[in-house]
């Protein structure tokens, strides 16, 4: 694990190198991992998809999101656009030339979708695993969420609540949360941050996007493969939005196979 200057902050990071190579001496493809928000940091990867990945032959690198984890925490600059920038610069600082696969989990696959969009030469396919595309409607879920999020989370009996009925960890992960919102402006930043068209047009990679069917957002399978022209959307029977941890196997096996997929000339489709 180290510590990389990313433009205005700090980020913390920490790479898995491939187990094996190419036998035919080809280049090794190289997975980026991004993380959620608010209750989460690359430690989620790390027990989850980190290591399988890199066991499996591809080199690995996790990182926290700004104000998340090790990596910095200013007081202002949560718009997506910083986020994603934050991620170029991660790119370039570890000297990495290689088209990503970037897989990102609910906040953290809005942002590979839109470095996808942003920096096409950067990225070999996106994996979003119970998100949304950065586009409007999404900047009105998250202010919805982020405010009541903020309200909720500064009140002892909520916090309390918590405790009782999910346990005394997930508790100190809100009551965690609950400071970020407090003494950052992420949840005023985010809605106002910079979207991509609707038509999802900016998308030109191949996505893969894998829901749980009772959380709601896969109410956007039909939309998006209507829109996106290399698209796959899977959709998890008896399961909500903590697809990650609750359907690990499933999920690891899932984008091991579409990745290997498109590993050959960065991305093929």
């Amino acid at each position: 694990m180290t510590k990389i200057r990313t433009g205005e902050i700090t980020t913390h990071v920490q790479r898995l190198p491939a187990a094996t190579r190419p036998a035919d001496g080809g280049e090794t493809p190289v997975v980026v991992f991004v993380h959620g928000l608010l209750t989460d940091s690359l430690a989620s990867y790390y027990f989850t998809l980190g290591p399988a990945f890199a066991a499996a032959g591809f080199d690995v690198i996790m990182y926290d999101l700004r104000g998340h984890g090790r990596s910095d925490r200013p007081a202002t600059g949560y718009r997506l656009e910083s986020f994603v920038a934050d991620l170029a610069g991660l790119l370039d600082a570890l000297g990495e030339t290689r088209r990503v696969h970037v897989v990102g989990n609910s906040f953290g696959g809005t942002v590979a979708a839109a470095l996808a969009a942003w920096h096409p030469d950067r990225v070999a396919t996106v994996t979003m695993i119970e998100s949304e595309p950065p586009v409007a409607e999404w900047t009105r879920h998250m202010a919805d969420g982020l405010a009541d999020a903020k309200s909720q989370l500064a009140r002892e009996d909520v916090i309390g609540w918590i405790s009782a009925h999910h346990g005394a960890h997930t508790a100190r992960l809100s009551r965690g949360a609950g400071r970020i919102l407090r003494v950052t402006t992420l949840a005023e930043d985010i809605p106002a941050g910079r979207v991509i068209d609707d038509d999802l047009s900016a998308l030109g990679c191949p996505v893969l996007a894998i829901f749980g069917d009772e959380s709601g957002l896969s109410a956007q399978v039909d939309s998006l493969e209507a829109k996106l022209a290399f698209c796959r959307t899977v959709v998890l029977a008896e399961q909500g939005h903590s697809v990650l941890v609750e359907r690990t196997e499933e999920t690891r096996d899932l984008i091991l196979e579409w990745i290997r997929d498109h590993t050959l000339a960065g991305a093929v489709r």
